[in-house]
């Protein structure tokens, strides 16, 4: 029996709900329909034991379980809150392509230099406008590579920007930051 004074799907549901089953909706239907191009189903190999098996098994549950969220909120319509709420999402690909930006930096001005100009920059993005935070987000960036190139060792090509430097510099950089 349901209680009367329980809410309505409609008086609980956030914004964004029916824009965000939508989109995944697609999504999943353009994972199952790009899924026979993408894995084969190998001859006289067991059904569990396909490398498409769980590929299929995930883009199928995403598909059902987008299409069961789309049924629940059938009697509802997209409204100016929901599209407001789905221009807050895209807020999120800015840092996204901040990071693509720094990755395409790196290999033509190098590491050191790629994070002392995009730490600050993000972090005057951020709000931190201070010359005091500005000098310790630089700080945090050098520290960072000297974590990683010098203490942890991890191998990041150095950059074209390099090449233009003596001899004894270029190979100080590219070993060391």
């Amino acid at each position: 029996m349901q209680n009367k004074n329980a809410p309505t799907i409609a008086e609980i549901r956030t914004h964004g709900q029916l824009v965000f089953a939508g989109l995944f909706a697609g999504l999943a239907l353009f994972l199952v329909l790009s899924y026979p191009g993408q894995t084969t189903w190998l001859a006289k190999t067991k059904w569990a034991g396909q490398p498409g098996l769980w590929p299929a098994v995930g883009a199928g549950g995403m598909l059902l379980l987008a299409l069961l969220h789309m049924v629940r909120l059938r009697p509802m319509r997209v409204r100016a809150a929901d599209w407001a709420e789905s221009r807050c999402w895209l807020c999120a690909f800015e840092y996204a392509l901040w990071f693509l930006i720094y990755v395409w930096a790196v290999p033509r001005i190098g590491y050191i230099f790629a994070s002392l100009i995009f730490v600050p920059l993000l972090s005057w993005r951020l709000g931190y406008r201070s010359v005091l935070m500005l000098i310790l987000s630089a700080g945090f960036a050098v520290a960072v590579v000297l974590l990683f190139k010098g203490v942890l060792d991890v191998k990041i090509p150095g950059g074209a920007l390099y090449d233009s430097f003596p001899d004894a510099i270029r190979t100080f950089f590219i070993l060391n930051l």
